[in-house]
């Protein structure tokens, strides 16, 4: 059964030697489509770019600053990612959020998320989030936000049990990567598996970075995410066909699209 990866780059320079003849083998081989993520301005147009050259392909788009990037923006920013969304491939927002990992400023993060996820609501699309090392602060913002009927994924979770939990119960979908597949230091990964339930669970592989096992250090792309869907069977006590089947209707329901 053919996957669809719902968060990748690959506009990345990972991928310049050979993006194209790539993305044609995944699609003929195992992967149903992907979501293109945009993280920035730039990013953002060329993952709508990258969408729109394959327009019979289940390959989609989202635009957003990633908080790494919420610095020295242009002014008109907003009316930028506005202008790009206008794209038919365009099928979410993000990843947008807040990194308390790295040194950059909170204030702004906060600021930029905000004004981001009012023009996620204004224009209707689901929202991918990233957070790391923030939760208390995401979840604080994600429950105003959900009051407003906006959907939201959780991307690459790293966080523990109790977390999954309280986004779960806000109706907040949760993805893993490959991680989720590494043999140490998974505990926590398995444990927050167990507590997201199964209608809210997608799969991604955040390529080029990630890869699982056996393929760890190396170049991610899209196929490996069937390594994800194994592990995440082994969790749920299912086939791994099962996992992929149900993390595909998912993925059709949260970014309102057929494949």
């Amino acid at each position: 059964m053919k996957l669809f990866d719902t968060h990748t780059h690959y506009d990345d320079r990972a991928y310049d030697a050979d993006r194209d003849d790539l993305i044609q083998n995944l699609l003929d081989e195992s992967v149903s489509g992907f979501m293109a993520i945009g993280c920035n301005l730039e990013r953002s147009e060329k993952a709508v770019k990258l969408a729109e050259k394959y327009p019979r392909e289940n390959i989609f788009a989202s635009v957003g600053i990633h908080p790494q990037d919420v610095d020295n923006l242009p002014p008109d920013y907003l009316k930028t990612l506005e202008k790009l969304a206008e794209s038919k491939k365009v099928k979410a927002f993000g990843e947008i959020g807040l990194e308390y990992y790295r040194e950059y400023n909170k204030q702004q993060q906060n600021k930029i998320f905000r004004e981001q996820l009012e023009l996620a609501q204004s224009l209707k699309l689901p929202v991918i989030i990233h957070s790391r090392e923030a939760f208390a602060d995401t979840f604080e913002i994600l429950q105003e936000y959900a009051k407003k009927e906006l959907k939201f994924v959780c991307h690459c979770f790293s966080g523990d049990s109790a977390e999954a939990r309280k986004l779960a119960d806000l109706g907040v979908y949760v993805s893993f990567t490959g991680v989720i597949a590494f043999e140490k230091k998974t505990e926590k990964a398995v444990e927050a598996c167990k507590n997201v339930p199964d209608e809210l669970l997608l799969l991604e592989t955040d390529c080029p970075y990630l890869a699982p096992p056996p393929f760890r250090g190396k170049r991610c792309d899209s196929g490996m995410a069937w390594y994800t869907a194994q592990k995440i069977a082994q969790i749920k006590n299912k086939t791994t066909d099962e996992i992929i089947e149900m993390c595909n209707n998912n993925a059709m329901r949260f970014f309102n699209i057929e494949f």
